[in-house]
């Protein structure tokens, strides 16, 4: 893209931004959002705003379920990652980019990062660097995989798991909304190790994708079932030693009543949750007590500094085509407010990405 002009001396390019313009209630529609463009010095302030600050040119956009919770105006300004996005700016997740200028040590003119903190828009001046990583790229491996794998649903899905989830061989695992950008990763750790794993997912072509690409001892349509308390119960007669939940709701309720004593329940996500006014209630929680599950939620940035830890377990694997990924790919930052509808009804296969054109 060329530069439109220079203002005292500095070039001055045109920036094209995904807008929220109001709070969502519901299901997010593309009247929420607004495309917009604005101007951008191609460089970091000179002043205090500044200090530290890196800019970058976006390559590409994660579509994550989190973001949902914040299209919401009543959270709570309890931590930055965590509050409602501002009406009138650019949503906010995260991204693979390159940096374009720099006043942080750790970060120089065309590097490579993702992180947490990217606008949807071609250029973001990110002045919380601290949530960036640096990617030392290999050609090998596609860079829209540090929005997935190997990046935030990467170590959400080995840390949940791991660390959460405690697995050892031959446990019984299941996971709801298992071909998204984690679901597909637990169940291919859990393979790793020898677990028994089952997997439900909302069409025919993505319970065939669990079974037939990820190596999934089984898989089925939730959508199909009347009873889920039954389909649970003929997938795993003996019950579930961990749940790594995705979905929350009905399908919560279903898995309780088949956990097995001492089970292990990862709370990862209720994406069947985000869209209802009124969420739903939860009814066999009594289960928790008299089978003594440990259920316990987790946020994947208290695992930041474990970043490298997590590479050394899955750039192997990777390499030797032991752990593959799909991701679903949509061009053009006017295309992103349509894919991350998409994510919240299920449209997408895989891991949903926005590519931010060149």
């Amino acid at each position: 893209m060329a530069s439109d002009h220079s203002v005292g001396g500095e070039e001055v390019i045109s920036n094209k931004q995904v807008i929220l313009r109001d709070y969502v209630s519901g299901f997010l529609r593309e009247s929420n959002l607004y495309l917009t463009t604005s101007n951008i010095k191609l460089k970091v302030p000179e002043e205090e705003s500044g200090k530290d600050a890196v800019l970058v040119k976006n390559l590409y956009l994660s579509c994550d379920p989190f973001m949902r919770g914040r299209l919401q105006g009543d959270l709570p300004p309890s931590k930055p990652e965590l509050s409602s996005y501002s009406l009138g700016s650019p949503i906010v997740g995260y991204g693979v980019a390159r940096v374009v200028d720099s006043r942080h040590s750790d970060f120089k003119k065309g590097d490579l990062v993702w992180g947490r903190t990217i606008g949807w828009e071609e250029y973001s001046l990110i002045t919380t660097p601290e949530y960036l990583f640096k990617i030392n790229h290999n050609d090998d491996i596609p860079l829209s995989y540090y929005t997935g794998i190997l990046g935030m649903p990467g170590m959400t899905a080995y840390f949940g798991f791991f660390d959460i989830g405690s697995p050892k061989e031959g446990d019984r695992v299941y996971v709801s909304s298992a071909s998204g950008a984690v679901g597909q990763l637990v169940g291919q750790f859990a393979k790793l190790i020898g677990c028994y794993v089952v997997g439900s997912a909302g069409s025919k072509e993505k319970v065939e994708l669990l079974k037939t690409k990820f190596g999934f001892d089984d898989a089925f349509n939730y959508k199909e079932e009347h009873d889920l308390d039954a389909a649970l119960k003929r997938y795993f007669p003996e019950g579930i030693d961990i749940y790594f939940e995705n979905v929350g709701g009905k399908m919560l309720d279903a898995v309780l009543l088949n956990m097995r004593h001492h089970g292990r329940i990862a709370l990862c996500g209720m994406i069947s949750q985000y869209n209802l006014e009124q969420p739903e209630s939860v009814h066999n929680l009594i289960a928790v007590l008299f089978k003594q599950i440990r259920m316990e939620g987790f946020a994947v940035a208290e695992y930041y500094d474990q970043y490298s830890k997590f590479l050394d377990f899955v750039l192997p694997y990777i390499k030797e085509g032991k752990i593959v990924y799909v991701e679903d790919i949509t061009e053009g930052l006017e295309s992103g407010p349509d894919a991350l509808i998409g994510l919240f009804s299920g449209r997408n296969v895989g891991k949903q990405v926005v590519e931010v054109l060149q």
